[in-house]
């Protein structure tokens, strides 16, 4: 194992420290008379081995001490010679000692040095220390795209022969790693003959894939459950397909939570069974998506729109969007067609269409018919013009034969607005 001259440094710091820490300890237990040669420590007449060694871990900081010392009067200086001469048959036996240790620390262990902590990133280094150290050899460039990756993995070869568009998947963190790990016979072979047999068209796999890729990472026996399950709940095989291509995470939900997702919506719009399944089916997003804006748009259709409840559950039963529509749409439109055009509620709910069409539309069409005098919706009267017609016919067709106008008269009026 390569060591940095830093690492070694730090080794050789610490074994200085545990000896000033070990003096410390001694000086506090073993205090003798003596004249006092640093702060807190007192020169001995008489010392032991140990005690040398001592001397040893603090010799920089005592010849530091007695260099500045000896700057200062002339008693000092006898003071600290007379320190000197008591320590100088110690000092020898110190050199014999210190060059006992140099030799030993040169046969340390290296294992030793494995117990070292980590060198901070923030640790200054010197010169010296800096050419000694060796840089790891540089890591190969990130890559930011799956296409990298392509000409050497056959699971992405033969996907993107499926028509899954890697450029939408590598946008997810997780795609490039669950993808990467798969191998295409023994993990996604089994996957495709699945969907394939349950309704998913050749053509159709790719766009599927590229929504969700995440069903790979799916246990087969836990789809197979799920759609057993619908089974069971009366959705014929086309029903169960259509539901999968319009809502692609579908299957990724647990038996429970499709549970829970129909009993909420019969409970809470007491719709029959039949109807029940007639609604997701025709807005299969109501099983996968959140509920908050269900709930919330029920209480905008009571309380803000003045909507019965049978009339609320004639509109979603037609316009099941209406479930998932912004609040801000929803409160526009109605005020617009209910306030300015004079429409009542009772029409409203027989066309609910109008909440499924761009207000703007609506503005543009009501103008123009005003501006020709024939903006007539109440049914009891002559040239009545109901809200399905206003909204839903191409601009051809409702200027000949509602407006009673060409197409060019129509778009004059437009660039007056």
């Amino acid at each position: 194992m390569a060591l940095s001259a830093q690492q070694i440094s730090r080794w050789f710091n610490s074994v200085k420290l545990s000896s000033f820490i070990t003096a410390t300890q001694c000086g506090k237990h073993f205090q003798r008379p003596g004249r006092t040669l640093l702060l807190g420590f007192s020169a001995q007449p008489q010392m032991s081995s140990d005690n040398c060694f001592l001397q040893w871990g603090f010799k920089t900081y005592r010849t530091s001490s007695l260099w500045n010392s000896s700057q200062s009067t002339n008693s000092s200086r006898q003071e600290i010679g007379s320190g000197q001469s008591t320590l100088l048959p110690c000092m020898n036996e110190q050199t014999q000692k210190t060059q006992k240790i140099s030799n030993f620390d040169s046969e340390l262990s290296l294992e030793a040095l494995d117990d070292l902590p980590p060198v901070s990133p923030l640790q200054p280094v010197s010169e010296e220390e800096a050419v000694q150290i060796i840089a790891d050899p540089p890591l190969p460039p990130d890559t930011f795209t799956l296409r990298d990756y392509v000409d050497h993995s056959e699971t992405l070869q033969k996907l993107v022969l499926l028509g899954v568009d890697l450029s939408k998947i590598e946008k997810h963190p997780d795609a490039a790693n669950l993808l990467l790990r798969l191998d295409f016979e023994k993990d996604i072979k089994q996957i495709l003959m699945f969907l394939k047999d349950l309704g998913i068209e050749d053509n159709q796999l790719g766009t599927y894939l590229t929504k969700n890729y995440a069903i790979f990472s799916e246990d087969l026996e836990n789809l197979k459950t799920r759609v057993a399950y619908l089974q069971s709940k009366n959705f014929s095989k086309a029903h169960i397909a259509q539901m999968v291509r319009n809502a692609p995470f579908l299957l990724s939900f647990s038996v429970e939570r499709l549970d829970n997702r129909l009993g909420f919506f019969q409970k809470e719009l007491e719709l029959s069974v039949k109807k029940t399944r007639d609604l997701v089916v025709r807005l299969p997003r109501l099983l996968t998506g959140s509920l908050e804006p269900v709930k919330e748009n029920m209480k905008v259709y009571r309380l803000e729109l003045g909507f019965k409840h049978n009339e609320i559950q004639h509109m979603i039963t037609k316009v099941p969007k209406m479930l998932t529509a912004s609040k801000r749409k929803l409160t526009e439109t109605f005020d617009y067609v209910h306030n300015v055009m004079s429409i009542p509620h009772h029409l409203i709910v027989r066309f609910p269409q109008v909440f499924n069409t761009r207000l703007f539309k609506v503005k543009e069409r009501h103008l123009f018919l005003t501006y020709l005098g024939r903006a007539q919706y109440d049914p009891t009267k002559p040239n009545y013009i109901s809200l399905d017609k206003l909204v839903s016919l191409p601009d051809e067709i409702f200027c000949e034969e509602i407006a009673k106008a060409s197409v060019q008269d129509f778009e004059k009026f437009l660039k007056t607005l």
